[in-house]
């Protein structure tokens, strides 16, 4: 499974400075709206000590990390859904992305107009929120018509699509997002493919002053009420210090990093948030002379990541030789690891675990 996430929010939120510190991708940064129009896109790789300790133990001439893909999506104004702005062109955009990082300005500067007038994140929020369900609306009535019209005329499909359709509706309706629809595994084809903005995961971004580093201040506070009431992750990061990160040498952002009392940069705060929010592991394979990670999640079964790799090896899948990180780590050598039998045989009912080491045997 990657990990593609929308960045969104209000035009000016700080979302295109995010972006850029997230990826170094450059995309414009200015202070009035609708810098952004065409969605930028920046892959970025994610960091992982255990990829690098192994990669050091077994001397592996290739290392391949996982990556996250960042999409910058035009700020949303409210009327969005309606074609307000630049209009709902930057909701589609959003359909096909994993999870949405929904930046929420929490600073105060005169230079940067907001387009509501002064900072609230309650309200801009609750804007973003609103146009999102609204277009979700629109989606979930037109696919009704055409299913309804389908059903009178004796399609089976579109009865069971209307048992589905129909709930979501109602849901939307009463101001409740999509993720709130208890879907059931046999409907979950018909409940995915609607690719509802409101049923994606979301994590909320406080884009907070410099000052406010690290305890954050009263607008990221109530960001964090409001991820709470929604059940979500929050993470507080500074768009400004974060563009000054970029350029730094590895010792230099740690030295940094520190004197601001801060442990980690923002990049991995919304990447440790957003493997959290779709349950996601890491995993490891050593073929040949390529070590690489992958990410999963929780729960696949060895058969299912093997198919990560190539469709080819989950269809052939035989077995897996698993070797845990930590053990590695222990005895300093992949032989060492052997001779203490620590290296386990393991079937097609075998769940892969973050950190695992796999070797997979497969038939073609």
């Amino acid at each position: 499974m990657s990990l593609e996430v929308g960045i969104i929010g209000l035009p000016n939120a700080g979302k295109s400075t995010i972006f850029n510190a997230l990826t170094k991708a450059g995309a414009a940064v200015a202070g009035y709206p609708f810098t952004t129009i065409e969605p930028n896109t920046g892959v970025v790789t994610v960091p992982d000590e255990r990829l690098t300790k192994i990669a050091g133990i077994t001397r592996h001439q290739k290392v391949t990390p996982t990556v996250v893909e960042f999409v910058d999506v035009a700020g949303l104004v409210r009327g969005a859904s309606k074609g307000e702005g630049l209009g709902n062109q930057f909701l589609g955009h959003i359909r096909n992305l994993t999870a949405l990082a929904h930046v929420v300005r929490c600073f105060e500067d005169e230079n940067v107009a907001h387009v509501e007038g002064a900072v609230d994140p309650r309200r801009d929020v609750e804007i973003i929120e609103t146009e999102l369900l609204l277009a979700d609306l629109d989606t979930v009535s037109r696919r009704i018509a055409k299913q309804a019209k389908a059903a009178q005329g004796g399609d089976k499909e579109a009865r069971r699509s209307l048992c589905v359709l129909e709930p979501v509706s109602d849901l939307l309706s009463a101001g409740r997002a999509a993720r709130e629809y208890a879907v059931v595994p046999e409907d979950e084809a018909i409940f995915t493919e609607m690719g509802l903005l409101t049923a994606k995961p979301v994590l909320f971004v406080a884009n907070i002053d410099e000052k406010s580093i690290p305890y954050g201040n009263r607008w990221s506070q109530e960001v964090e009420a409001l991820a709470k009431e929604r059940g979500a992750d929050m993470v507080m990061i500074s768009g400004k210090i974060e563009a000054e990160l970029i350029d730094l040498e590895e010792a230099e952002r740690a030295e940094f990093l520190k004197e601001l009392g801060l442990t980690e940069t923002g990049l991995s705060q919304v990447i440790g948030a957003g493997y959290r929010l779709l349950s996601l592991v890491t995993f490891y394979t050593a073929v040949g002379t390529e070590l690489r990670a992958w990410s999963i999640p929780e729960g696949t079964t060895a058969p299912v990541a093997a198919g990560k790799i190539h469709t080819d090896m989950e269809r052939g899948f035989i077995r897996a030789e698993v070797m845990k990180f930590a053990d590695l780590e222990r005895a300093g050598s992949e032989q060492k690891v052997r001779e203490e039998g620590k290296v386990h045989i393991e079937g097609k009912e075998y769940v892969v675990c973050d950190g695992d080491i796999v070797r997979i045997k497969f038939g073609t």
